[in-house]
């Protein structure tokens, strides 16, 4: 007979669905006789009733009695402090409920997780906020080991998604209402508006009936919360629908277990051994992996009896040096075969209720993966999966093992989800903080160009064209935007734009509105937004429309003009003839012809197209002349 130990809170959501798990696997291993065929496992279990101190001493009594390996315990503050003893006694502890990163197997070699790390289940988180598109979030979680080492992982989560944790609202260990209320209230004072919830089963749903009355589950609030919930919904045999009430919208995560026969057999016979038992509770998915658990330990002991190691224990020398102490640490002994115990556990690869049992590098489960559930009605419906594979889909995860790896942001997807408040539009994620400070403005106030910015002493003063453009920009945004304009100069001399341009930079000003020309040195110090004023001077004339007319070549000139250049060309042909005419035959004739070759001479030489040719040099010269002027 070899002993196993049992450590977990026996009256909480996941001890009530964990130690009748427990029982019925020691009962299947000891019916089952390819597995320690001739060897018989019993159980020795310890409640630590949901308390740190409590649950060490409880512990400490459990490695009295001689266990080869301790399934437990569900808390993560209990398991930091177990893992010492153990690591001192060379005893396995295998959890299948403390989900805390920071338990690592780097600082604890005897601590085995064989649930699902949070490290994971954040990294689920964080890519449902990133689908999404959110940006922040507000973590709620309980102010201890898993609640801290929870929140810390989803912040590296987030960080690789250029994602943050805007503001973590701590709820301290055993608060009442009144403290709870606080803390939520300050978070909703944040500008944020993805809540995730990281708690425990027993006191988490207190979170949702305070966030209720603080009108906290309305339209545009997300809530994400970890697996903590769907073990509570699991577990209530009959739903609560007052309670169901404040939940509506969630979307929650819950370990992922495989649909198979050998679960639904088990389902089946705990539900049976529960009724027979007056057990009032449902069975959750920290009952499959408890149950795993056991035959993980039975399968290591059997490989660790067939390779002919003995099960034996030698006193601690350390622990006999207090001779005057009456604790009686000398009861406690170390487990000879620990090492090896291990290693077999390690090496641990069978197909359980939960699917593929194995431990990687890292000691974690080789395939974690997560359902992604909405609250809604009296219950949940499935809207996705995530797994470590393949990010979200809506395939379940065993189908995409078959296939190659695709965590592109283009294959995640999810199912459409219902939010708080009914709606099934997506939020926002957002809103400005109750709290927040409006956007500092600074507008220069001055002598000239007063149509574009001006304005006396006062925010409620500031006109002007940049200044409605600014306010036209601001209406547009799909969130309210508060701003204060913060009047620069006294309005009888230009204030220094430079100096105001640099009081962004120094961030004094959140922002500045006004004809800001956009030149190189001061690109160097802030951005500007795209010019819509084009900077030089201009010239505004009026449009007069005038009727067409024939006459309208004559335009361009007065009559007076006319006259003057009609009487200059007249001129210029009878100069031409006085010269011309003696010698150039072209020029002679009668009076009336004579007349009307110098009319014609004179005209047509404005168009270059006279015919009568010039002979003498002076009238050739004056044509020079006349053709240079024109």
């Amino acid at each position: 007979e070899v002993a196993v130990g049992a450590l977990f809170t026996y009256d909480s959501v996941i001890g009530r669905a964990a130690r009748l798990a427990i029982e019925l696997a020691v009962d299947d291993v000891n019916a089952d006789r390819t597995v320690l065929a001739a060897t018989r496992l019993s159980l020795v279990a310890q409640d630590t009733n949901c308390s740190g101190f409590l649950g060490t001493i409880e512990a400490l009594e459990l490695m009295e009695k001689n266990v080869v390996a301790v399934i437990g315990p569900q808390s993560s503050g209990i398991g930091h402090v177990i893992s010492h003893v153990v690591n001192e006694l060379h005893v396995p502890l295998l959890s299948f409920a403390a989900t805390d990163p920071t338990l690592s197997a780097s600082e604890y070699p005897y601590f085995i997780r064989t649930t699902m790390s949070d490290y994971f289940q954040m990294n689920a988180v964080a890519s449902i906020v990133d689908y999404y598109q959110w940006k922040e979030v507000t973590a709620i979680f309980a102010d201890d080991d898993y609640g801290r080492g929870g929140v810390s992982a989803l912040g590296d989560a987030l960080a690789t998604r250029r994602a943050k944790i805007s503001h973590k609202a701590a709820i301290p260990p055993n608060s009442n209402t009144e403290v709870i209320n606080d803390v939520l209230f300050r978070a909703n004072m944040m500008e944020s508006r993805v809540m995730v919830v990281h708690a425990n089963p027993d006191t988490g749903m207190r979170i949702f009936s305070v966030a209720n009355k603080l009108q906290m589950m309305a339209s545009g609030y997300v809530w994400i919360v970890t697996d903590w919930l769907a073990a509570v919904l699991d577990s209530s045999a009959s739903r609560d629908l007052k309670g169901m009430s404040h939940i509506q919208g969630l979307v929650v995560l819950r370990q992922h277990t495989p649909e198979s026969d050998a679960k639904d057999k088990f389902t089946t016979k705990w539900n049976n051994a529960a009724r027979s038992r007056g057990i009032n509770s449902g069975l959750n998915s920290y009952g499959f992996y408890a149950y795993d658990s056991v035959w993980a330990v039975a399968r290591g002991i059997d490989q660790f009896l067939d390779n002919g190691q003995q099960v034996n224990f030698s006193a601690d020398p350390r622990l006999h040096r207090s001779k005057d102490s009456t604790l009686q640490l000398s009861t406690l002994k170390v487990f000879d075969g620990g090492e090896q115990m291990l290693q077999q556990l390690l090496l641990t690869n069978f197909t359980g209720l939960t699917g593929l049992v194995q431990f990687g590098p890292d000691r974690n489960l080789v395939r974690p993966a997560y359902d992604i559930l909405n609250v809604g009605g009296s219950g949940s419906r499935l809207i996705g999966y995530w797994s470590n594979y393949s990010g979200l889909s809506v395939a379940a995860p065993e189908t995409l093992y078959q296939k190659p790896s695709n965590a592109s942001s283009v294959a995640q997807r999810l199912y459409n989800v219902v939010w708080p408040g009914d709606s099934t539009t997506t939020p926002k994620g957002w809103v400005f903080p109750n709290n927040g400070q409006p956007l500092r403005v600074g507008v220069p106030i001055k002598a000239s160009f007063k149509e574009l910015v001006a304005g006396g002493r006062g925010s409620d003063n500031v006109t002007g064209y940049c200044i409605d453009i600014f306010n036209a920009a601001i209406r547009l945004l799909p969130y309210p935007v508060p701003c204060q304009f913060i009047t620069i100069g006294d309005g009888k001399k230009n204030p220094n734009y430079d100096d105001i341009i640099s009081m962004v930079a120094d961030n004094s000003l959140d922002a500045a509105v006004g004809d800001f020309a956009i030149v190189r040195n001061r690109t160097k110090m802030a951005e500007f937004t795209q010019p819509y004023i084009e900077s030089g001077l201009v010239i505004v004339a009026p449009v007069q429309r005038a009727p067409s007319s024939a006459w309208a070549f004559m335009k361009p000139f007065t009559l007076e003009m006319w006259c003057v250049t009609c009487a200059l060309f007249i001129f210029v042909g009878i100069v031409v003839w006085i010269l011309e005419h003696r010698t150039n035959e072209e020029f002679r004739g009668s009076p009336r012809r004579q007349i009307i070759t110098i009319i014609w001479f004179s005209f047509s030489t404005m168009f270059f197209s006279h015919r009568q040719n010039t002979g003498s040099a002076l009238g050739r010269f004056v044509l020079i002349i006349c053709y240079l002027q024109e």
